[in-house]
């Protein structure tokens, strides 16, 4: 039996599973993980973390999407795994605390702020990628540009998201030929000057309640354009996140972490 913890990040959920001591088996690790976040036959999830050591960092999150297969990055995910690191550490003082979350992109810092959110810094947006075109695209007659937030993602601006399919679109783009190695997809609706409502197709896992580098994708896009340079509010189904920059043109993400419950599988 094993120890396992759900938490969310803007609905968007992921199994938690402090492996720092390795007792978590990689034998078939695809299938459990498949099996684990099956929403009707497992526990259910968008995804699976592992919380391993790092050397050069407070601790490493091991993230899979819930078809099992590897992710780069994911900005939900790492303010969950700071979270749950915190309370396995049984941590009581966060606030303003600083902590180093290590990712298969590299180091994220990440801020405990006073209301109980964590802000991370997502580093710079990359806008030519072997992952995608250099061009814009067009699809279902919606313009799409790209950009990787170490994952690659295509943002499409819309006049209203609740006329998109999303389960037909979705998975159409994602397995496009001009995507070697598939990609997220943001349809992004704008309310006002600073605030936008989005629906996300991640790869991997489909249709999501938010996603964190999804977010800092659509700011992304909208900086190159001249526009809201000010931190602005991303509306996705599973709540609000929060978007903005540093003096280094950095993306910075702000957005709850939430515990839900625990169990043995």
């Amino acid at each position: 039996m094993k120890e396992f913890f759900k938490y969310h990040g803007a609905g968007n959920d992921f199994i938690m599973i402090d492996n720092r001591d390795k007792s978590f088996s990689v034998k078939n690790i695809k299938e459990k993980i498949k099996f684990l976040c099956d929403r009707h036959n497992g526990i259910g999830a968008d995804g699976l973390i592992l919380l391993e050591d790092s050397k050069d960092a407070d601790c490493f999150m091991n993230y899979y999407n819930a078809d099992g297969t590897m992710a780069e990055m994911c900005g939900n995910g790492v303010r969950c795994t700071v979270k749950f690191f915190l309370d396995q550490n049984k941590s009581k003082k966060s606030e303003g605390r600083e902590l180093l979350i290590d990712t298969r992109v590299g180091i994220k810092k990440v801020i405990c702020e006073k209301d109980g959110s964590f802000s991370v810094n997502m580093g710079l947006p990359t806008f030519s990628h072997k992952d995608f075109p250099d061009m814009p695209l067009t699809f279902e007659d919606i313009k799409f540009q790209f950009v990787s937030m170490g994952n690659p993602h295509a943002v499409g601006f819309v006049k209203n998201t609740s006329f998109i399919d999303i389960s037909k679109v979705g998975p159409k783009i994602e397995n496009d030929f001009h995507f070697p190695n598939k990609i997220n997809i943001e349809f992004v609706e704008k309310l006002k000057d600073n605030h936008f409502k989005v629906k996300v197709w991640e790869r991997g896992s489909g249709a999501t309640m938010a996603c964190g580098t999804g977010a800092c994708a659509v700011y992304a896009i909208l900086k190159k354009e001249g526009k809201n340079t000010e931190e602005i509010i991303l509306e996705f189904p599973g709540g609000n996140l929060y978007l903005s920059e540093n003096k280094e043109g950095e993306i910075i993400l702000r957005g709850e972490a939430v515990y839900v419950f625990k169990g043995e599988v």
